[in-house]
């Protein structure tokens, strides 16, 4: 969930004036893109690969990631056999989070896709390193 968004809609239903029927409800927000794990890790090698100059200024860091594809089937079995099964099922379960009623009921939408989000977070990180 980017920060951008999550400050969109607090702000939506802090104003009573725009958004009278978040009163006294509940809601589950997202970026409105649903990704699997391995997909959220390109995104985010795809954002450090495009921060190239400032990624010079940093010659002793490697950004490089990767991915070594194993079956979900075995590292679940793994995770049981060490006794972590459920942290197992948490970690490679869906992880989808419906946000339809925040759109349908207050009409908001995200202000930033996920990968302009991740540029900010790349830039943040590198100019914090």
């Amino acid at each position: 969930m980017a920060l951008d968004n999550l400050v969109s809609f607090i702000r939506l239903c802090a104003d009573r004036q725009r958004s009278p029927k978040a009163v006294n409800q509940v809601f589950l927000i997202s970026d409105g893109e649903d990704i699997s794990t391995t997909q959220l890790l390109i995104k985010v090698g795809q954002a450090l690969r495009g921060s190239t100059s400032s990624l010079q200024n940093k010659p002793n860091k490697s950004h490089q990631a990767w991915l070594v594809p194993i079956p979900v089937s075995i590292m679940t079995f793994f995770a049981k056999l060490l006794g972590k099964g459920a942290v197992a099922n948490r970690l490679f379960g869906s992880l989808q989070v419906d946000s339809s009623k925040a759109r349908d009921l207050l009409g908001w939408k995200p202000v930033v896709n996920m990968d302009e989000q991740l540029k900010k977070t790349v830039q943040a990180y590198l100019n914090e390193n």
